[in-house]
This record gives structure tokens, sequence and C-alpha cells, in this order.
């Protein structure tokens, strides 16, 4: 007989105090627990900056080089990874390829558990070797409790591999030093319900992941200020989005940045790069490319 490997001295596996009464509790006193509980998590978040920072550092060079920003978890954590990765082409007009997420047990394990599927550490070499990892990559492995041998599998096949990799955890790094770059512990502290840490370190796991892509996308001049300027117009929701957009940069009432946005066949970079420098489509998106895509330089060029 083989015993489970232990995990009891984990802090998301510990028992909370706060909530030891949880099933003694109304309806509201459960609510507010939980909320209270989840009150404490930007703090946690907080305290990691400088670690998030280092790795969103090398995965903005990275992407800029040409590279991926790679998420390699299970279960909850592989969800969101893949979850993240899913949203950056509609949010950031990047290609599908550019943020991938993988997930222990396949494309069947985002809707069902497969629990068993993150036990072999092979399976996460497999997986990863599967997207062929190099130097030019990023991979962050994302394992609440820092031991799932699937995330430390791929971990060690993109060492291996030359690409930079960061480890996001919800407990001490302690023990983890080697097991990436960059470890990025976030301690968010026992659940409200024992070992379910798809509650408190999946709220900060969803956090960090935001801030990660978030902050690459920002550096890739994927944003003028705070708007989502690198946007194509694919469907009405984001024709009116991208239509207010124009508007707002422009000056232009709604119906003449419609237009505009028209002519620029819903790309709103090269409509805005059209109206500031009243030229045409082709020459707005030659001269973004020549800019890197960067608005704001091409914007304030003087030429």
């Amino acid at each position: 007989m083989v015993l489970p490997r232990p995990r009891g001295h984990l802090i998301t596996e510990q028992r909370n105090p706060r909530s030891s009464e949880l099933d003694r509790l109304s309806v509201r006193e459960i609510l507010e627990l939980i909320n209270a509980e989840d009150a404490t998590i930007a703090a946690a978040v907080k305290g990691a900056i400088p670690r998030i920072e280092q790795f969103v550092e090398r995965v903005a060079k990275a992407l800029l080089a040409g590279g991926r920003l790679i998420y390699v978890g299970a279960g909850t954590s592989g969800r969101l990874g893949v979850l993240d990765a899913a949203e950056c082409p509609p949010t950031f007009s990047v290609a599908p390829e550019m943020v991938v997420g993988l997930i222990a047990g396949g494309r069947p394990a985002l809707t069902s558990s497969i629990e068993g599927a993150e036990d072999r550490p092979e399976d996460g070499s497999i997986a990863l070797a599967a997207l062929n990892p190099g130097p030019n990559d990023c991979v962050l492995g994302i394992a609440t409790g820092g031991t799932t041998p699937f995330v430390h599998g791929a971990l060690e096949l993109a060492r291996q591999r030359g690409a930079f990799t960061g480890f996001l955890v919800c407990t001490s790094e302690s023990g983890l030093e080697a097991r990436a770059d960059v470890i990025i512990p976030v301690v968010v502290g026992p659940e409200v319900i024992t070992g379910s840490t798809r509650m408190k370190a999946g709220t900060a796991t969803k956090l960090v992941l935001n801030m990660i892509s978030t902050t690459a996308m920002v550096k890739l001049h994927k944003t003028y200020g705070n708007l989502m300027v690198d946007l194509k117009a694919l469907n009405d929701k984001l024709w009116e989005r991208g239509s207010r957009i124009v508007a707002e940069i422009t000056g232009r009432d709604f119906e003449a940045a419609y237009k505009l946005l028209q002519a620029a066949q819903g790309d709103v970079k090269a409509a805005l790069v059209m109206h500031h420098r009243d030229e045409s489509l082709t020459a707005a998106r030659r001269r973004l490319e020549a800019g890197q895509g960067d608005l704001r330089q091409v914007l304030e060029a003087g030429d």
C-alpha cells in the first residue's frame, strides 16, 4: 500500500478557526464570513507585487520578441490559466498562440473534474513539450499548494529548454526555490471550507493572472491611456465600443466616429491615425507598423 503524499502542513490545507462552526451559522452569517475572508486577498496580492513585477518584466520582453506566455495548472488553477489566455485575443487583438493555457487532463478538464490527471509529472512535461517551449518563452506554473506533480514536470522541462519560469503559489515559497526562476507566493491563509482552494486561493490566482496579462499587454502598446485601442470591431458590441473610443480621442460625434471606423475596416488604431494624420488606411497601417504599434508615439511624432 502506497500512502498519499502528506499535505496537511500546507496553509491551504489547514483549518480556518474563524469558520470552525460554519454549519451552525445562518445564511447571512456565512455570507458575511466569506466576504470578510475575501477582503484579505488584495493585501496578500499586494505583498507579492515585487515578484509579480519580476515576472511581468520578462513576459513583456518575451512577447515583444515574438515569444509566448504559457500558463500550466491543474483543476481550478488550470482553468483560470486557460480562461486568462482565452480572453487575451478578443481583448487585445493578439494571436491565440501568444498566451496559452495548459490544464492537466486537457480540454475535458475544463468542464469536468479529472482529479487524477495532475498526479504524474511526466504528463506535464509531455503536454508542454507539444508546444516546443524555448528561450523566448515564459512559463508560469500555477499550483495553490505548490505540490502539483503535473506543474512540476512542466516547469522542469521549461527550464531545460531555456524558457523563463515563474511559479504562482498560495503557500510559503520555502522548498520551492529550485522549481522556477521567480516564485510568486500569495499567502491568503486557510480557506473558509478547509482545502477548498477554489475560494480565496482561486480568487487570488485570478487577480494575479489579470495583473500579469494586462500589464504585459499595456507594455505591448495595446492601450492608449486606459482605452482598449488595439480593438478590431468584429461584432455589434465591439463596433459600438470602438466608435466610442474613436469619438473620445478625436472629439468627433458618435456617428462621425462610426463612419471613420468603418473606413478603417473596424481597426481602431488605424482610424485614429487616419484622423490625426489625415491619411489613408494603407498609410495609417504603414505608420503603425513602423512604430511597432505604439499609438501614442505615432500620434505625438512631429513628422
